[in-house]
């Protein structure tokens, strides 16, 4: 490494957990789950597609209901909040406040039921996905993958890319919310074309 370099880059302490150091940016999803007698709603930023075949994936932990409650059911849900939604997406986070582990906020927020598994989804979100749960592998310090098959996917009209509109067009009309974590979260109207190399395949 030459000397410019060095004088610019700062280097981490390992040791320690390094994502707090600087920002990254991710999806924001709601993850839901069957959950007693009811349902339960998290929001999740470390979530993505597993590859290009329909199979999506989130990092939980073990301490969160979460994870026990797919394990216990094996189906999940995955709501796509919009921008101004994020209050709502915050409010799935709130705190049980019971011995019997309730969320009371979840009785306030706008959901439907999902149609293939037993869930349900945050009303008005532009993508939502139905899973079955694929595998969970733990073991990522106290994280561990939640891997889901799609079994049902809907796409809001607004957000669904089509032959005939200019991508820009779609990512305009229906702006997503990206989470730039730690803590922040951001509104994405504006895109463009990726310079990829000729004859570049996936």
């Amino acid at each position: 490494m030459d000397t410019l370099q060095q004088e610019q880059l700062v280097a981490l302490d390992v040791e320690q957990p390094i994502w707090d150091r600087f920002f990254t940016v991710a999806p924001l999803v709601v993850v839901g789950t069957r959950e007693g007698d009811g349902y339960d709603l998290a929001p999740k930023h470390m979530a993505l597609p597993m590859g290009w075949s329909n199979y999506f994936g989130f990092v939980c932990t073990p301490r969160h209901s979460t994870y026990h409650n797919i394990k216990h059911s094996g189906v999940f849900t995955v709501s796509f909040p919009r921008p101004e939604q994020v209050v709502l997406t915050s409010l799935s986070a709130s705190p049980r406040c019971d011995r019997a582990g309730h969320k009371p906020v979840l009785d306030a927020l706008p959901t439907f039921p999902s149609e293939v598994v037993d869930g349900i989804f945050l009303e008005d979100a532009s993508l939502f996905l139905e899973c079955e749960l694929d595998r969970i592998i733990d073991g990522f310090g106290v994280n561990s993958l939640i891997v889901g098959r799609v079994v049902a996917a809907y796409v809001h009209k607004d957000a669904l890319r089509e032959s005939e509109v200019d991508d820009q067009e779609v990512v305009q009309r229906a702006p997503l919310m990206v989470y730039v974590s730690p803590g922040r979260y951001a509104r994405l109207s504006d895109s463009f074309a990726f310079p990829f190399p000729a004859d570049f395949e996936k």
